[in-house]
Formats: C-alpha cells, sequence, structure tokens
C-alpha cells in the first residue's frame, strides 16, 4: 500500500504541469477581465459609458456623500449618544413588530382558500396570488436577513448597515418592486369583494382588516430613510467616518430603491404592450425618466416616458397620465449619446437586430449607426438617477459580451481535474 501511495519526481513533474496549466489559464482570464470590465475614458465622443467599473465594490457611489475628510472612527461617542442609541432601538424594535404583523396577516388572510364560504371571484390559486402579491416573500426577507442583521449588530452600527446595503445590491429588496407592480390588481380584487372581507374580518376578530396588512410593506420601506436621515443628522460633531458612510450609503440605497418601487406601479397597464415584453419577460426593472421625445424616422414628437430594463429600454408615450407602448431596444443593439446634461440620442447598430412594434429590422452594415430617438428632459437634476442606471447597465451588458467565448473554469473543478489527473497516471 505504501509503495501504491509513494511519489517520484515524474509523477510530482505531471502533477505540477497541469497544475500551471490549469492556473494560468485563470491567470489570464482574470487579466483580460480587468482590462475589459475596468472601461477607461470615451473612446466615442458622448458615448454613454463608466469609467470605473461597476462590478468594482469598492466603487463610490455618485450620490453618495463624500466623507474623505472625516475623521477615522472611534464609535465611543456613538453608544454614548442616547439620542443615537433611541433611533437604532426604534429601528430594531419596529423591524421586530414589522416582521410580527406581516406573519400575523398571512396566517389571517393566507389560508382563504379554506374557507367553506369564499366566493368564486376570489377562489383559485391565482387568485389568492393577485389579491396577497407577494407579500409572503417580503415577510421571509425580514424575517431570516434583515431583523436577524439588526439584532446581532445592535453594537457594530457599521456592520449592520453594510450587510442591509449588500442585500439591496443583490436584488433581495427586488420584491417590494414585484409587489408594487400587483398593487392595484389587488386594491381592485379587495374593492369587489368589499362586504365579504368585511364580514370576514369581523368572523377572525381582526382589528386592523386586509387593507392595513397589505399597506405595511410600503410604510415599512418608506420609514427606513426617514430613519436614517435622523441618525445621519445625530453624528455631527461625533468624529466617526466608517460608521457615518454606511450609513449614507444605506439611506441612499434606500431612496434609489423607493424611487423605483414608486415607478413600477404603473409598469403592468402600460397599453399596447406585446405580448412577448410581459412583465415576467422584462427582467429587472431599474428606473423610469420622463423625456421630450423626438423620432427621427417619421420625425414624430411626443411626450415619453422611458424605462430601464436589465434586458432593455422600453418607450413609451404619454397619453393623459396613461403609458402607450412605442419602441423598446435591447442594450446590445443600442448606444446613448449625451449631448448635453439634459439632451440624450438613443442611436441603434444597424447590424444588431432591434425590433420595434413587434417587427424584426433586417440585418445591415454593421460598422454604423442610426440615429433612432433624441430625448430632452426638463431639468438635468431629474435624470440623473435615469443616466446612473443606464451606465450602469451598459457596463454590465458590456462585460457580459466580453465574457462570451471565454475559457473560465472555477476552482472545484481545477483541483477536481488535478486530483484525477493525478490518479489515472499513478494507477496506469
Amino acid at each position: 500500500m505504501l509503495e501504491l501511495m509513494a511519489l517520484n519526481w515524474f509523477d510530482l513533474t505531471t502533477i505540477g504541469l497541469s497544475f500551471f496549466t490549469i492556473i494560468t489559464v485563470q491567470i489570464i482570464n482574470s487579466i483580460y477581465g480587468l482590462t475589459t470590465v475596468a472601461t477607461t475614458a470615451i473612446t466615442n465622443r458622448n458615448k454613454l459609458s463608466k469609467q470605473i467599473s461597476e462590478q468594482n465594490k469598492n466603487h463610490e457611489d455618485e450620490d453618495t456623500l463624500s466623507l474623505e475628510n472625516l475623521f477615522p472612527g472611534d464609535q465611543t461617542a456613538i453608544y454614548e449618544s442616547k439620542r443615537i442609541s433611541y433611533i437604532i432601538d426604534e429601528l430594531i424594535e419596529t423591524e421586530g413588530n414589522y416582521v410580527k404583523n406581516l406573519k400575523k396577516g398571512l396566517q389571517h388572510y393566507g389560508s382563504l382558500q379554506k374557507h367553506e364560504s369564499l366566493p368564486i371571484g376570489l377562489k383559485g390559486a391565482d387568485k389568492q396570488e393577485k389579491l396577497l402579491g407577494n407579500v409572503e416573500e417580503i415577510m421571509i426577507l425580514h424575517e431570516k436577513y434583515i431583523y436577524p442583521i439588526m439584532q446581532r449588530n445592535r453594537n457594530n452600527l457599521k456592520n449592520m448597515f453594510d450587510e442591509i446595503s449588500e442585500h439591496i445590491e443583490n436584488n433581495q429588496f427586488y420584491c417590494y418592486v414585484t409587489f408594487t407592480m400587483n398593487k392595484r390588481a389587488s386594491m381592485q380584487l379587495r374593492q369587489e369583494h368589499r362586504d365579504w372581507l368585511q364580514n370576514y374580518q369581523t368572523e377572525i376578530q381582526d382589528k386592523l382588516g386586509i387593507d392595513s396588512f397589505l399597506v405595511q410593506p410600503i410604510q415599512r420601506l418608506t420609514k427606513y430613510p426617514l430613519l436614517l436621515k435622523q441618525l445621519i443628522s445625530e453624528f455631527f460633531g461625533i468624529k466617526c467616518k466608517p460608521v457615518l458612510t454606511a450609513i449614507c450609503k444605506l439611506e441612499t440605497r434606500m431612496r434609489g430603491l423607493l424611487d423605483v418601487v414608486n415607478q413600477a406601479e404603473e409598469i403592468p397597464y402600460i397599453e399596447e404592450l406585446p405580448a412577448q415584453l410581459s412583465t415576467t419577460n422584462l427582467s429587472y426593472f431599474r428606473r423610469s425618466a420622463e423625456f421630450e421625445a423626438y423620432h427621427y424616422r417619421p420625425r414624430k414628437k411626443f411626450p415619453a416616458k422611458v424605462l430601464l430594463f436589465d434586458n432593455c429600454l422600453l418607450i413609451t408615450e404619454v397619453r393623459k397620465k396613461q403609458l402607450v407602448y412605442r419602441h423598446y431596444y435591447q442594450w446590445s443593439a443600442l448606444e446613448l449619446r449625451i449631448n448635453t446634461k439634459k439632451n440624450i440620442t438613443l442611436l441603434t447598430k444597424i447590424g444588431e437586430s432591434t425590433t420595434n412594434g413587434g417587427n424584426d429590422i433586417a440585418k445591415q452594415n454593421g460598422n454604423h449607426l442610426r440615429e433612432e430617438y433624441q430625448f430632452v428632459a426638463t431639468e438635468a437634476l431629474t435624470i440623473a438617477p435615469w443616466l446612473r442606471s443606464a451606465r450602469k447597465i451598459v457596463e454590465c451588458t458590456r462585460l457580459e459580451i466580453s465574457q462570451k467565448g471565454k475559457l473560465s473554469l472555477p476552482m472545484d473543478l481545477v483541483l477536481g481535474a488535478a486530483f484525477s489527473i493525478w490518479l489515472i497516471w499513478h494507477y496506469l
């Protein structure tokens, strides 16, 4: 047995070469990835691009407060402040109550299908989902992640706020966007069966009712930025840069999330939207903004709302506060050129396939760009967040395209392959 496991120089050389080859591939891919992801200065004048990769976690948000001149952190003064302690206690206590209320509401209204006198209009899994939306998903997020984060980091505020920010960055709060998209449908269903729901509320002795239950997620989301602003105001005079940076970062994330949630409500009600562009096919919604749009080919001008999704840019016309579908473009098939801070031109790559009104444009010379739209905003400030979101999506799209066709091996596969090579060679 010892002789079988003995190694000679030939075995070691074989193993070493295997490891060297696979690790070299990893290093080359890493170097190539860095040169691709970290885009340099704008090569084509005024083309929308990003100089620092959005994949870099050390990247600082453009709308986050700059705290470079503050002194290094000393958290002693933080915990000595009664006002700060009071706000933190309120944040954690109300979070616990929020989780309890959601669980209680789900106990009351999550099992309606079992009720004998349930109206036909409320029967079925689809009606149950329409009535409550994804409120259970929101409850799980806060019960399993957010509330425990607050509890275990009560005395480490930087970790608390950094961890919650990370959950937002990882799209785990996107459940609120989904919940808002279902808001109108739920309200309409509740209104149609108002009498029965009120009788059921009396039967189960629920003092608040289903309306109060389903308004809690948005109320809670609105509460976060307010508490964080109060917390930031208490930090003046306290020299603790790391904690203040973490709070400001989270407050910025929460404000941005709340904006997106509010904008998402009208997405399911866009008129003339093709069937293939349903909310389930549009990927993550990031932001929308209003413009005065000029369509070059028909030479038509109209008030527009342009919506950004991870997989496409959607153009709608605003008609009496109602959105009407006009066009959509995949990110790989377009470019955005910034003319001024409030003037943007959308260009399509002629060689790429784009879809307008459900019809594919035939492929032509791929070396040219064609002007499709010009967007003009009333104020530059109103579209600044929209531009930042567009930059992030453009950067991610470029990264995705650059990774296609690359040979990349995960480390567990590398180790497994190396060990298999050694075993096969040794026993042969």
